[in-house]
């Protein structure tokens, strides 16, 4: 039995929730989110609470059951509240500006890293050395995270590279002269 799929989902006052097609439609103070839904499943918004019903007991529906309520839960926290991730950059001369729609990242290469900003997020860089992804839709924050994150791992030797902000990077020793 999924405990997680049995709760219900809040909504709170100012947001709306409607169902078409198997698609669920959530809209708040900060944006609309739609998700399309398993058809085997039924879900129903019912006195401000929305219950996801599965189909059967079998193994893949009880697998599906809790994810669906908490994405479900998830785009009501992002239309109301939204998410960011914060990154740091360590490394000398490693620094992020935003300019325009594009990212400009100096890691030490050849050449700055351009990363176009996609449309629903926002980025921004407060210090040269940190950078804030936002957005209502918690996948795509954390996706695109991970990319800006991807130009530049932090290396365990020095810790040089781009991590984010609570994450703590295992330090190896260095070669040893005997």
């Amino acid at each position: 039995m999924s405990r997680v799929g049995k709760k219900p989902v809040n909504i709170p006052d100012k947001v709306k929730a409607a169902i078409e097609n198997n698609v669920i439609k959530i809209e708040g103070p900060k944006g609309k989110l739609e998700y399309a839904f398993d058809s085997s499943f039924k879900v129903e918004i019912k006195e401000g609470l929305i219950n996801v019903i599965r189909p059967s007991n079998a193994r893949p529906h009880l697998s599906r059951h809790g994810l669906i309520r908490t994405l479900i839960q998830n785009m009501i926290i992002g239309v109301v509240d939204g998410y960011k991730k914060e990154l740091e950059i360590h490394g000398v001369g490693f620094k992020a500006q935003v300019q325009g729609t594009k990212l400009n990242i100096q890691l030490g290469y050849s050449h700055p890293i351009n990363y176009d900003i996609p449309e629903g997020i926002t980025i921004q860089a407060p210090k040269a050395t940190s950078i804030v992804v936002s957005g209502i839709d918690k996948s795509r924050v954390g996706e695109i995270a991970a990319e800006i994150r991807h130009f530049c791992i932090p290396e365990p030797y020095k810790g040089k590279g781009i991590r984010y902000k609570d994450e703590h990077v295992r330090h190896k020793a260095g070669k040893t002269v005997a």
